[in-house]
């Protein structure tokens, strides 16, 4: 993963629980870095290791701690400077959903190790639609679950997320009934 997804989770923690909870997840996680840089490429063991340390001195779940960390990572990344990609990507929830595999492409010009996951929208309703979600990375649903809460935030839509079909439960990707309704 990139730097920028370490940074963002350690703003997030220091945000809610202060830099000493900050260094006690770091320490637990047995983190050797100081600095994140945004633009290089860290192995993904070292954000597993930052979500199991949270895990452990939160008392949260590591898919809660997933979950809020998606719907915080749409609120970081458009204050980091993303927010005008963002806001070319689609003017309501729906629009920018079917657009993501574009967003990701383009943000891709400047992370070039970049493996974004791929989404596709299906049995698009007025109010409904069914996210496919496929990712060569493990554990990410729950973060995608609130990727998807943050972004109805972001789109001022009241929206309900339900997983419905599961890699872990033997399906070949995970998919995703999201309810949304304009506030």
């Amino acid at each position: 993963m990139y730097g920028l997804v370490n940074k963002a989770i350690e703003e997030m923690v220091c945000s809610r629980f202060g830099k000493n909870t900050w260094q006690e997840i770091k320490q637990k996680a047995e983190l050797e870095v100081d600095v994140f840089i945004s633009m290089e490429a860290y192995p993904d063991d070292i954000t597993h290791r930052l979500v199991k340390a949270a895990s452990l001195v939160l008392g949260l779940s590591a898919a809660e701690i997933m979950q809020a960390f998606g719907e915080y990572w749409v609120q970081y990344t458009a204050e980091e400077g993303y927010g005008e990609l963002m806001d070319m990507s689609g003017d309501n929830l729906p629009e920018f959903l079917e657009n993501l595999d574009n967003l990701h492409a383009r943000v891709g010009i400047s992370f070039p190790k970049l493996m974004p996951p791929s989404f596709e929208c299906t049995d698009i309703k007025e109010e409904s639609l069914n996210l496919h979600y496929r990712s060569s990375r493990e554990g990410l649903t729950s973060m995608v679950m609130g990727l998807v809460k943050g972004l109805g935030k972001r789109f001022n839509t009241k929206v309900d997320i339900t997983q419905i079909q599961s890699r872990d439960g033997g399906a070949d990707h995970d998919e995703f009934l999201v309810k949304y309704k304009p506030q």
